[in-house]
C-alpha cells in the first residue's frame, strides 16, 4: 500500500470506524463531510479512495485501519491526534449505538498512538 498523507489517512480511519458495524448511518455521513470540509477547503477527488475502503473485505479492514493510523500518525502532530481520537469518538457515538466492533477498533487507534 502506498503511504497516505494525514488528511487522506484520516478519511480511511472514519470510513471504517463508520463502517465497521456494517451500516454507515446518516449521522456519520454528516461528520465524515464535516472533517473533509474542514480537511479539504478546495475540491477534492476522493473516489479512488473510497472505491479502495469499499472494496476491503471486513477481514482487511485491521490491517488497512493499522497501516492509516501509522501514516496518520506520521505526519500528525501530538494534538492534531487527539483532536482526531475525540472526533473519532463523536463519529462512533453520532447514531447513539456504540457497537462492539466500533469500540475495538476505536480503542485500537487510541492503543497505536499510545492515548
Amino acid at each position: 500500500m502506498q503511504k497516505s498523507n494525514k488528511s487522506i489517512a484520516g478519511y480511511h480511519l472514519l470510513m471504517i470506524l463508520s463502517s465497521v458495524d456494517g451500516e454507515f448511518a446518516p449521522e456519520e455521513g454528516m461528520l465524515v463531510q464535516q472533517y473533509l470540509a474542514d480537511e479539504f477547503p478546495f475540491k477534492m477527488d476522493l473516489d479512488n479512495e473510497l472505491e479502495v475502503i469499499a472494496l476491503l473485505q471486513p477481514e482487511e479492514w485491521k490491517g488497512h485501519f493499522e497501516f492509516h493510523a501509522q501514516c496518520f500518525f506520521d505526519d500528525s502532530t501530538e494534538q492534531e491526534r487527539l483532536n482526531f481520537i475525540q472526533f473519532a469518538k463523536t463519529l462512533i457515538k453520532a447514531d447513539n449505538i456504540v457497537t462492539d466492533e466500533e469500540h475495538t477498533f476505536y480503542t485500537l487507534l487510541k492503543n497505536l498512538w499510545k492515548i
